[in-house]
């Protein structure tokens, strides 16, 4: 989760202005970029137990980072949470999970050189710390009260709301781990066209990268826990809102949801101010009941938007988020998936004729359903594995007609493999797990870690 404050101090004098902060995201396609996320789950060596922060924990491993990288700590209330420098940073989800926010990158090679930097590093510290990390989209084994909380402010408000308005919010927070990419958009006509597009997809991405069949030590009877998780976790901030299908769908549409949606803090003075609950339209007026007279400003906008947690997130970029964290193959398929839909103009058009035919009800059914039964679920007269085929074929298509060649003169299509292999019949992630549990691993979970481990 990103991390509250930024410097924009310009008063909001009329909801136009907030349309215009996210039109200011348009850029040249020339300029396009690829941003990665991802987060894993840290385990101790000698029982897989989750780590604390302190001591012998989560905080020894940032400290230890920020020495040997000469990163820069970001604080808060004196306590190291994440790291920034080298136009990447490190932060800490709330039960531990540690993530790398990439930097912005002009094709896939680099990605993957990232994706290799970070598993270094990871394998570099960690194991001196008696700590290893696993990147699976729901824990495994650990209950909520096993967790340790990290201290972050953001996360104090959100552990004391979350309850008021869901039943799996701590487990949103504590026991899942995903994996998203940030790509761009070159006008308002083409942030719309490719917030349908990856909305329409979101449950055929959660469905390929299904990597969560456990819990609590025991097969759960999903292919993805974490995507289910997320049906109950806050659903008037997350989900696939009906707005982006509908006639008008733009940035002032966007913003008009956001709005609407309650808040969780403000940042004042190096504090975060608990108003969970509360409007920002009131804000905006003056009129928010925690801090009367006070006005909101961009900066406290920026803040809000990394609140909303829809299956594809609006910023001055395109967030995807609908898929489970997983091996670094899949990792990078995950960016190699959008990346050749997004950034290939006939791609883009191949896709939407693909989910051309498909109603919002529909795009829900299939949210609904995919947790469960994954690309088994009965699609268009066969199942959801036929559509998989189709839109990696036009992924790969379009990073191929990128033509970003590495020094072996190979295109960004490579990084595709593991997700052909899936759609022509291999098992996913999940269903590997599963195999391993009743064949080899003779019901042990445990043994996940080491197997899945960076």
């Amino acid at each position: 989760m990103s991390n509250p404050g930024e410097a924009d101090a310009t008063p909001i004098d009329h909801v136009q202005q907030l349309a215009d902060y996210l039109a200011a995201g348009c850029k040249p396609a020339a300029s396009f970029k690829i941003g990665t996320e991802h987060e894993s789950f840290g385990f101790r060596l000698t029982d897989h137990a989750s780590p604390p922060y302190q001591p012998h924990g989560i905080r020894q491993l940032l400290e230890t980072i920020e020495a040997d990288e000469h990163l820069s700590p970001i604080m808060d209330h004196g306590l190291p949470i994440g790291l920034n420098g080298g136009g990447l940073s490190l932060s800490l989800e709330p039960g531990g999970q540690f993530e790398l926010s990439g930097g912005l990158l002009a094709h896939l090679h680099d990605t993957k050189a990232e994706l290799d930097a970070h598993i270094a590093r990871v394998r570099r510290v960690a194991p001196g710390i008696g700590l290893g990390f696993a990147p699976l989209g729901f824990h495994p084994m650990a209950r909520r009260e096993d967790l340790n909380w990290m201290p972050k402010s953001r996360y104090a408000i959100m552990r004391r709301y979350m309850p008021q308005v869901g039943t799996r919010g701590h487990d949103m927070m504590l026991r899942t781990c995903t994996v998203q990419v940030n790509l761009d958009f070159s006008s308002e006509a083409d942030m719309v066209r490719k917030m349908r597009v990856a909305m329409a997809l979101q449950p055929l991405a959660t469905a390929l990268f299904a990597n969560s069949p456990f819990y609590e030590g025991k097969p759960n009877g999903l292919m993805s826990n974490r995507a289910q998780v997320w049906t109950d976790t806050d659903n008037q901030r997350a989900g696939i809102p009906a707005m982006v299908f509908e006639p008008g769908f733009g940035f002032e549409r966007y913003v008009a949801w956001l709005l609407d949606v309650p808040m969780y803090f403000v940042a004042r003075d190096g504090e975060l101010i608990d108003v969970a609950g509360q409007s920002f339209r009131d804000f905006m007026a003056g009129k928010l009941p925690s801090l009367p007279g006070e006005r909101a400003t961009l900066g406290d906008f920026a803040d809000h938007m990394t609140t909303v947690f829809p299956d594809v997130r609006l910023k001055r970029y395109l967030e995807t988020r609908g898929a489970d964290s997983g091996t670094p193959a899949m990792m990078l398929a995950q960016s190699a998936f959008w990346t050749g839909i997004f950034y290939d103009p006939a791609a883009l058009s191949a896709a939407e004729s693909l989910v051309a035919d498909l109603t919002y009800a529909d795009i829900l059914q299939l949210r609904t359903a995919v947790p469960v039964t994954a690309l088994g679920t009965p699609f268009r007269g066969g199942t959801l594995r036929d559509l998989a085929r189709d839109a990696v074929a036009v992924s790969a298509a379009g990073l191929k007609a990128r033509a970003r060649l590495d020094a072996k003169g190979e295109d960004e299509s490579q990084y595709l493999a593991p997700l052909h292999d899936i759609a022509a019949g291999a098992p996913n992630q999940a269903e590997h797990w599963l195999a391993r549990y009743h064949g080899a691993w003779q019901g042990d979970v445990s043994r996940i870690f080491a197997e899945a481990a960076f």
